[in-house]
């Protein structure tokens, strides 16, 4: 069996392989709207050129959400290596946390509806702030 201290960096590379799906998604879509709509690429030059003008924006809003809340993941689970505080609390939660983006994942590229969105966002983001809560704690108390 995997040393827990070690098997808290495999969430975090479940994340990356969560963004990966939706960075090749993302791209996917946009072709495929640029082509069916006749878009030339200069005409999304920027951000804001992308947004006035492509329709099918879920994928990348999506993408844009994994680079918001789990940079506070992906710091965490480093901290927790290196310190060798983790515990299997801590890991379980590193997996429901990763359980519940995905599940957000999910429903921002399928049906979308906001409610249930909003439900897994602020589900995982508890999550992860219990897991800095316990984090701080174990560091505040540790030998």
């Amino acid at each position: 069996m995997m040393n827990p201290h070690y098997a808290i960096l495999l969430p975090p590379v479940a994340m990356v392989a969560l963004t990966g799906f939706v960075w090749l998604r993302m791209g996917a879509d946009r072709i495929a709207e640029m082509r069916a709509r006749r878009i030339h690429p200069q005409k999304i030059a920027t951000s804001r050129l992308m947004s006035d003008t492509m329709q099918n924006i879920r994928s990348a809003d999506n993408f844009r959400n994994l680079f918001e809340v789990p940079v506070l993941f992906y710091a965490l689970c480093g901290f927790l290596a290196i310190t060798k505080l983790t515990s299997v609390l801590l890991l379980a939660c590193a997996w429901g946390f990763v359980a519940l983006r995905a599940f957000h994942t999910y429903i921002h590229l399928t049906h979308n509806t906001v409610i249930r969105r909003f439900q897994a966002f602020v589900a995982s983001t508890m999550v992860l702030y219990v897991m800095w809560g316990i984090f701080a704690v174990k560091l505040l108390t540790a030998e």
